[in-house]
């Protein structure tokens, strides 16, 4: 395939791509312990989480060593992305490497599994009984009642669920669009998005970024993931103790967003088993669809305010939730006359 044609999405759903789930493996119990399985956990989560990591790691190591003799521009499109994310892999966790070339392959595969794995299988579980809460109407039962052990009456078998998935360019409200939708007749794919990732279910086609990825299902999901289920309902606190807490994290990442969004769509559809097999729920189009977006150089103005919105949501207290100043506030006029005397005197005012 040349490397300069055909689209980020598709490249990434090759079957050879290690940005892919790979089929899924038996945990080793004594692997479990790991640090590097908590560390991919948190990785799954935040950097990229829908990929076979045991062909990112093999792979990956194999091409650092191809590259002392080549350049990474001799690799394809999809070589290259791999390569990103195993560079930002072995940024994110010191000694990486060194461990990566002392284990043996099985290790390796199974290590390279089992967080990002146990991660998402969580998340997934987890979702699944409190999302029946986030969507129910404010003092009101779900009518018709949805089980929370059960996801057969979910996707377009129920008005909640149905209107919540309903890609944003259809209108649920059309007796034979939802006809067509409960009937399978209409088939929808990962890269139709549904109503849920827009701010109170509004789609407009005139500015489809217009409350894209700032709805308030996503919130409640990415504090339930990241700072802790108790903190759904109550405003952020720099000290409570989460996922987020515990590895570091400050700020709010694409991935992290694009991850959050897949698991509620998932929990939204009746779908039972997570499985890259699925061509109904087709998460892995939708993740990857939702990053290809969120790592265009060409959306880069309205990513950088997207996360800015949603760092403001979840770490209101970091650096990467400080607006900028007003150009004509009173605090930019005292920083801008400052600036200028110290040009003025060589930089010592």
């Amino acid at each position: 395939m040349d490397k300069d044609n055909s689209s980020s999405t598709e490249s990434r759903k090759r079957g050879s791509s290690a940005l892919q789930l790979g089929p899924r493996k038996k945990a080793y119990p004594s692997l479990k312990s790991d640090p590097l399985v908590s560390h991919g956990r948190h990785f799954g989560r935040t950097v990229f989480a829908l990929c076979n990591y045991p062909s990112l790691l093999t792979s990956g190591v194999l091409r650092l060593e191809q590259l002392e003799d080549m350049s990474i521009e001799d690799f394809s499109t999809e070589e290259r992305r791999e390569h990103t994310v195993f560079e930002k892999l072995l940024d994110s966790y010191p000694g990486l490497l060194e461990r990566l070339k002392e284990s043996s392959e099985e290790e390796l595969i199974h290590i390279g599994e089992l967080g990002a794995a146990c991660a998402r299988g969580e998340d997934t579980k987890s979702l699944k009984l409190v999302i029946i809460d986030w969507i129910a109407p404010a003092g009101e039962a779900v009518v018709p009642p949805l089980p929370r052990n059960s996801k057969i009456s979910r996707g377009f078998n129920h008005p909640l669920t149905g209107r919540l998935l309903c890609p944003a360019e259809l209108d649920w409200d059309d007796a034979d669009t939802k006809q067509r939708l409960q009937s399978s007749e209409l088939v929808i794919s990962g890269d139709q998005w549904p109503l849920f990732v827009y701010a109170n279910e509004v789609f407009d086609p005139e500015d489809p970024w217009n409350g894209l990825l700032r709805s308030r299902l996503l919130v409640n999901a990415f504090r339930h993931i990241f700072t802790s289920p108790s903190s759904v309902d109550k405003e952020p606190k720099a000290t409570r103790a989460g996922n987020a807490r515990i590895h570091g994290m400050t700020t709010v990442t694409s991935a992290s967003v694009a991850y959050v969004a897949t698991q509620i769509r998932f929990a939204l559809c009746s779908s039972s088993v997570f499985s890259r097999t699925d061509t109904v729920t087709d998460s892995e189009t939708f993740y990857h669809s939702l990053l290809d977006l969120l790592e265009d150089q060409d959306e880069s103005r309205e990513v950088t305010e997207l996360l800015l919105w949603w760092n403001c949501q979840i770490f209101p207290t970091s650096s990467a939730a400080k607006r900028p100043l007003k150009a004509n506030s009173a605090l930019s006029k005292i920083r801008q006359k400052r600036a200028a005397l110290k040009d003025a005197d060589g930089g010592s005012a």
